[in-house]
């Protein structure tokens, strides 16, 4: 038998109780809090240490900024036809069962906001949301030199969990964002990024609206017997 210990019960609930936030409460997260889950977050594993994240965190005025000069683009089908990712983030051809979850996850999530297969203005809305950091107050936007291969995106993978489980130490919430890729030349130009410098992704961090229906929203996991080969 297996006998939990406080720590093994603690990280095992930060990582668990970990979701995909959508709705903020306008209440502030300390710089120094901030700064204290990033310096904790890297002691992520890398590659020969080459650490390859780049974090700009956004609050107040800058935040805003970005948030309305995507919108403003967003909002414009024309404008928006203009932006694309820079890299694949989803394979090019879906298949069974990653379609499924997929489709799972985006009907159980409208569902929840009475958003209906017809109202593709009410899904877009929806989706707007995301540069707006669902209102958290710290927007972050990660990016990678472009010199770094497909081990570092491994090695960063690991990073933005270790940010995501250290926020939920500290009662804090997040979603991990890839909308913003899409919009990387706008962020290029709002946070003066040099030319060797690639957007990854975002991330909103906050305290969790814990009255918005949206964030009811549980996403569904394989047991481990699914996935896993044991073999001895």
């Amino acid at each position: 038998m297996t006998i939990e210990n406080p720590g093994q019960a603690a990280v095992d609930a930060a990582i668990t109780s970990r979701r995909s936030i959508r709705a903020f409460l306008d209440k502030p997260v300390a710089r120094e809090d901030i700064a204290r889950i990033l310096d904790v977050a890297a002691r992520a594993p890398s590659g020969t240490n080459t650490q390859p994240w780049k974090v700009h965190v956004l609050t107040g005025a800058a935040r805003e900024r970005l948030s309305s000069a995507i919108l403003a683009a967003y909002a414009d089908p024309e404008q928006a036809a203009q932006h694309q990712e820079e890299y694949p983030y989803y394979p090019r051809e879906w298949v069974s069962p990653y379609i499924d979850r997929r489709r799972k996850v985006g009907w159980d999530l409208y569902g929840l906001l009475g958003l209906t297969r017809d109202d593709k203005a009410g899904m877009a809305a929806q989706h707007g949301r995301n540069f707006t950091f669902f209102d958290a107050p710290v927007g972050m936007i990660f990016t990678i030199d472009r010199i770094m291969e497909q081990g570092s995106w491994l090695d960063y993978g690991m990073f933005l969990q270790n940010i995501m489980v250290a926020a939920r130490a500290r009662g804090l919430d997040t979603c991990p964002q890839a909308a913003f890729t899409q919009y990387h030349r706008i962020i290029a130009a709002e946070l003066g990024l040099p030319a060797n410098e690639m957007v990854v992704c975002g991330m909103a961090l906050g305290w969790a609206d814990q009255a918005r229906i949206e964030n009811t929203l549980e996403t569904e996991r394989e047991p481990s017997h699914v996935f896993a080969r044991f073999m001895e």
